[in-house]
């Protein structure tokens, strides 16, 4: 069984910062891309930053210079440092993976969802 397990939200004032981290547990041969989603109230769940392997990253515009995602694979972590937060930034976060896992093959896995609140 596979899980993916989040901590680190909570409620911030603007100008603060946060970091998440996503531990990911299992028979994981591999994780090939790890990344960070948001979805606000009302709104489409969104990509916030991912990461792959290789460590090549991708950002949501809305984020850059802001956000910063890493990595641990010997662990199969990722983090989101989330700096200068904003009240815009406030949402569930959701972890995802794309594992390759042994007597399975390679799925997308969720975490939970941890809230992010950010207050102005």
């Amino acid at each position: 069984q596979v899980q993916l397990v989040e901590a680190g939200g909570g409620l911030v004032q603007a100008g603060g910062s946060l970091r998440l981290s996503c531990a990911a547990s299992g028979i994981i041969l591999r994780a090939n891309s790890m990344g960070w989603y948001r979805q606000a109230p009302g709104k489409q769940r969104e990509l916030v930053a991912a990461i792959t392997s290789g460590d090549s990253t991708n950002y949501a515009d809305s984020v850059k210079g802001r956000f910063t995602i890493s990595r641990a694979n010997a662990k199969n972590t990722v983090y989101l440092q989330m700096n200068s937060l904003k009240p815009e930034d406030t949402a569930v976060y959701y972890c995802n993976g794309r594992l390759n896992v042994f007597g399975i093959g390679i799925n997308d896995y969720w975490g939970q969802g941890t809230q992010v609140t950010v207050s102005s």
